[in-house]
């Protein structure tokens, strides 16, 4: 049975009303529709030839499409265009029933669209409380640094994303970009400035290095979360040791399978994950580079044998592990919890 076979056999236990969702693994500039890309290159008057097919973006392999995102991501020279951004991401995902979000954000991608880096957030954060106002949903901000930049200009980031000014905004800090590049302990040092501010932590891992990199990245950088993090399967032990100690996977399956680390559905170890006992969500990573939606990723994980019990698990983990003060995830539960009593899912 083909992907698009066992999706539309999944919708079949889809509810009418849109499924309550939440997502914490999302990269804002890899949001950006082909449409908004469009319209920016033309202003620029650049071309996207070689980087567009129809709505999704082109690329290869992984190298190729980080040389694609940063392209579409040179595109944003404006706070507004960044504000605009945040305000229809956010909006498209509140219509698909997502109540909470977090956003990864670069201060290395805003200083290479040539904007300084507060400004940035204040536009993204103009963005989310639009989006807020409008329809409900909640977003947070994630800074990430760039693995592949290097340790120095990681611990830039952490140091950035302590400021003060973005308090209840900016909540957490992560390592994004190529797992190969660098080893985790290199990144210590910039976690250490990040944890001693209070600031949640996550980072990519288990994508394209395997257990050792997720098992490294535990080790070194003391996390609460992965990106990814489902090679961890390859290790029974490490699988034990996730699960003893609570950390939460940010799951994209759709990503994963475009990107090739796994080549179909069936070999995805979601499945395997779930009945180990590991706390798991699913999450859109890049949504128009991989032609997914967070919907997608919640019908990619009905298609994989998750019922509408265990995908409102998804929800609840992601909000239970969002990096959010705490009457906010209170609310935020309290909101799950009366969506799904609607549904007749509670």
């Amino acid at each position: 049975m083909t992907i698009a076979d066992r999706l539309a056999a999944a919708a079949a236990d889809q509810p009418a009303a849109p499924f309550p969702k939440a997502e914490i693994h999302c990269h804002v500039e890899g949001a950006a529709p082909v449409a908004l890309a469009r319209e920016l290159a033309a202003r620029a008057g650049r071309s996207l030839d070689g980087i567009v097919s129809g709505e999704t973006y082109r690329w290869q392999d992984f190298d190729s499409f980080l040389a694609a995102y940063d392209a579409v991501a040179g595109l944003f020279k404006t706070p507004e265009d960044y504000e605009r951004l945040a305000l229809d991401y956010l909006s498209g995902l509140a219509r698909q029933g997502a109540i909470y979000s977090e956003l990864f954000v670069s201060p290395d991608h805003a200083r290479a669209a040539g904007l300084a880096p507060a400004d940035y957030i204040r536009a993204l954060g103009r963005g989310a409380k639009a989006a807020e106002d409008a329809h409900g949903i909640v977003c947070r901000l994630i800074v990430v640094a760039i693995r592949h930049l290097g340790p120095e200009r990681a611990v830039e980031a952490a140091r950035f994303a302590r400021d003060p000014a973005f308090t209840g905004l900016v909540t957490g800090f992560g390592l994004a970009g190529n797992e190969r590049s660098h080893a985790p302990r290199a990144f210590a040092p910039a976690f250490d400035v990040a944890r001693e501010a209070g600031l949640g932590l996550t980072a990519h891992a288990g994508e394209f290095a395997g257990a050792d990199g997720v098992r490294e990245t535990l080790d070194a950088l003391k996390v609460s979360r992965l990106g990814h993090g489902v090679r961890a399967v390859e290790d029974e032990d490490l699988v034990r040791r996730i699960v003893a100690e609570g950390i939460v996977l940010e799951t994209c399956p759709g990503s994963n399978i475009a990107l090739g680390v796994y080549p179909s559905l069936d070999a995805h170890p979601l499945p395997v994950l779930a009945r180990a006992g590991v706390r798991l969500t699913v999450n859109s990573d890049d949504p128009p580079f991989f032609a997914t939606d967070l919907s997608r990723e919640y019908e990619l994980a009905a298609a994989m044998g998750l019922d509408a019990a265990r995908r409102a698990g998804l929800t609840r983990t992601a909000i239970e592990a969002a990096f959010v003060d705490e009457p906010t995830r209170g609310r935020l539960l309290e909101r799950l919890s009366a969506s799904l009593i609607s549904l007749g899912s509670g």
